[in-house]
């Protein structure tokens, strides 16, 4: 791809378009888009006029959107209008929700009225339901069609359609009533009814479920696209297999950036600038800097323990780690299991007590290993020893339980489970892992 990308910025820059032109005609409309990362914003109109019109429109729905941004302010009226009409439904309203305002007028003005009233429709749901990705270019057929009829149907609709493989079957008030593929269309008589080889068993969700719940349906049931009904089941739209994964991307991205302590963002890592990234990062950092101060503060308060036995505070970043990594295991595997629906808030109980055998099994494995290193090798007294080896164990314990209980209570609440992650959950086990070895030291070796 790198090879061909400098081929089209070559015969660009000698000015060769019929060349350009004829290397162009043969891509895919993905690549044409990865192409146009490459390009120069002064080139990008004359390339994309020298493409085919229908590769094009296609190209189009997959670029970035600053790039869709520059080339809808170098359209004529005439050409926004038909690339913008040509786009499916959902891709036109993911490309308006991220215009600036100005941009967002002359689109609307240049779409015809069916368009610019669905675009308006779907503008409207919650951002984050099932029906702000939706699409309502699905092929749909009647119960008394014949098999015949049916592919007459889809062949004079279909063109327009998203997909065409699922169809749905409705009644004259829009109703949901069955499902048919083209496969079984296909194997079926030409003379069959719909209504015989129809599936009514349906799964479908409505405009306002929330769009993590869908994109979860496609991967349990391997759909290529799920119906959307309101509340009156009648159908108003499909969520297609392609909207589902940038959902899944999204979410995925969403939680790695809250389990790094980060504002979640929309925009690329490249294309976000420095202050953007500084408002992300720093309100986290000021929040965990302030809430670690309270490790300084139990560290102070015991004070005089750590000056009457100095070698203590040699094991305080160890202590403070290990509580830390055990937690984080267990809190990214509970996370995980959230979001994929393997995990309830019923299930507390039997996640806390498998975790309170795992973290037996955990803390006793390292204390055994540590407290033959500090005989061994520190040549350190038994008590230290046993003081080091026995908080262990408890900092291990506490730091499994802590880590998966609070993503599920956070979940409970109604919190991302994701911001109970790593940094959260480390600062307050660094500060019970303190309080638990203090107290250790001070019973066995008698000080403070």
């Amino acid at each position: 791809m790198q090879e061909f990308n400098e081929k089209v910025l070559k015969y660009l820059e000698e000015r060769e378009f019929p060349k350009l032109g004829v290397l162009l005609k043969e891509m895919n409309p993905a690549d044409v888009a990865e192409l146009y990362e490459e390009l120069p914003e002064e080139s990008m109109a004359l390339v994309f006029r020298l493409l085919p019109k229908e590769l094009a429109a296609d190209a189009f729905a997959y670029m970035d959107p600053d790039v869709q941004e520059v080339l809808v302010e170098k359209f004529s009226d005439r050409e926004l209008s038909y690339v913008i009409n040509e786009l499916y439904l959902d891709d036109a309203v993911d490309m308006i929700e991220e215009m600036p305002a100005n941009l967002v007028h002359r689109i609307l003005k240049n779409l015809d009225k069916e368009m610019r009233d669905s675009i308006n429709q779907i503008l409207n749901y919650p951002k984050d339901s099932a029906g702000s990705i939706m699409t309502m270019e699905y092929v749909d057929l009647r119960r008394g069609m014949t098999v015949s009829e049916a592919f007459d149907r889809i062949r004079e609709i279909g063109v327009e359609k998203e997909t065409i493989y699922t169809c749905y079957v409705t009644d004259s008030r829009r109703k949901l009533k069955g499902i048919v593929t083209v496969k079984g269309l296909l194997l079926a008589p030409k003379d069959a009814l719909i209504r015989d080889i129809m599936e009514t068993n349906i799964v479908h969700v409505t405009t306002q479920t929330d769009k993590e719940e869908v994109a979860a349906l496609f991967d349990k049931y391997d759909f290529l696209a799920v119906p959307v009904v309101d509340n009156e089941r009648r159908l108003v739209g499909i969520v297609t297999i392609d909207d589902a994964i940038d959902v899944i991307q999204e979410e995925a991205t969403e939680d790695i950036e809250m389990m790094a302590a980060i504002t979640p963002t929309d925009r690329p890592y490249m294309k976000t600038g420095v202050i953007e990234t500084w408002k992300k990062r720093v309100p986290w950092l000021l929040l965990l800097m302030l809430s670690a101060t309270l490790t300084g503060s139990i560290i102070n308060s015991f004070e005089d323990a750590l000056a009457a036995t100095v070698v203590l505070t040699g094991f305080i970043p160890m202590l403070m780690g290990t509580g830390g990594n055990a937690a984080g295991q267990s809190s990214v595997s509970i996370i995980r299991g959230l979001s994929l629906g393997e995990i309830e808030y019923r299930d507390v109980p039997m996640i806390i007590w498998k975790e309170f055998r795992v973290a037996l099994l955990c803390g006793f494995s390292l204390a055994v290993v540590n407290f033959a290193k500090l005989m061994l090798i520190d040549r350190l007294s038994v008590e230290v020893a046993l003081v080091v080896c026995i908080t262990i164990v408890m900092t291990v314990l506490m730091a499994k339980v802590v880590g998966c209980s609070l993503p599920v209570l956070a979940k409970r609440v109604g919190f991302d489970p994701a911001v109970m992650a790593n940094p959260f959950i480390t600062t307050i086990v660094d500060a019970l892992s303190l309080l638990i070895y203090f107290r250790i030291a001070c019973a066995i070796l008698h000080i403070g």
